[in-house]
């Protein structure tokens, strides 16, 4: 059964046809790059831009003269190395806590197939009805006195490790993951002797890399970009991550070294996607698989 396409496979077969195709391809392909890498070229001249011309109007497109003074500043006046390290620590528990008892909970609805499952699993879903910002204030009260244990998480790392876990979005993407898994494979372990817990770590984490890659990043950007929340916990300024404190030191900052705050703080995200891009779009996909 052959496939219609706009253009047909005769007319791509024709040298004009050929030509035709790949000067329209080439041209959609160059306006699109230019569309997404335009605004970081522009924030990343910027912040070389001296004070007077980043704010002139209109505005230049290459600067006049090239400065690093506005990279170095940032890196010292607004103790950027500090607030980076904050956000690895907060992202990076935030990123583990959410794995493993995410993992923990999509394969037990999955695979053990408790009682109510259903019932539990739906009662997560609904809360992605709730919108955060109605959920800020309660988390806050709670984060503020633990129940039972009467502790303050506010100023703590855990204060923004414990709420990440309960992110139903992952739980369900990797739950619709486990249920596509090959019965086969994980009655192949059983007939082996593997437990529960050996077929998870063994067979099913090795066979979940692609969603579990998708999970992770999706778990790194949301503490990184978090803005409202990390604001409520950390009161204390030499724990703030950098999204915070950006904002929080940025009132007597000249403008060329805000941007290149901004600049430095995008890197990490920058680098984390181009090293699992791979991953990413394996994931994506990953919900194709049928056991």
């Amino acid at each position: 059964m052959s496939t219609r396409t706009l253009i047909s496979p005769a007319t791509l077969a024709r040298p004009r046809g050929k030509a035709l195709y790949w000067t329209v391809f080439g041209a959609v392909v160059v306006l699109f790059a230019l569309a997404f890498l335009f605004p970081v070229y522009w924030m990343a001249s910027g912040a070389m831009k001296s004070p007077d011309e980043i704010a002139r109007t209109p505005p230049t497109l290459v600067p006049e003269h090239w400065h690093l003074d506005g990279y170095t500043d940032a890196w010292d006046l607004m103790q950027l190395p500090q607030h980076l390290w904050n956000t690895v620590v907060q992202a990076a528990g935030a990123w583990a806590f959410q794995l493993v008892f995410c993992t923990a909970a999509a394969y037990a609805l999955s695979k053990l197939k408790p009682a109510f499952g259903n019932v539990v699993l739906g009662g997560i879903l609904a809360t992605l009805m709730v919108p955060a910002q109605a959920l800020v204030v309660p988390k806050y009260l709670t984060a503020a006195d633990l129940p039972l244990i009467h502790t303050s998480l506010l100023n703590d790392p855990l204060g923004i490790w414990l709420p990440a876990v309960a992110n139903a979005f992952n739980l369900y993407l990797l739950k619709r993951f486990f249920d596509q898994l090959p019965r086969d494979v994980l009655e192949a372990a059983e007939i082996d002797g593997a437990g529960k817990l050996r077929t998870l770590w063994s067979v099913v984490l090795p066979m979940s890399r692609p969603v579990l890659g998708v999970v992770s990043i999706f778990a790194l950007v949301a503490v990184w970009q978090d803005f409202l929340w990390p604001l409520m916990v950390f009161s204390d300024t030499d724990k703030q991550p950098i999204s915070v404190a950006l904002v929080q030191l940025s009132q007597n900052i000249q403008l060329t070294v805000l941007v290149a705050a901004m600049v430095i703080a995008s890197i990490p995200m920058v680098a984390l996607f181009l090293v699992f891009q791979r991953h990413i779009i394996a994931g994506i996909s990953a919900g194709s698989t049928k056991g």
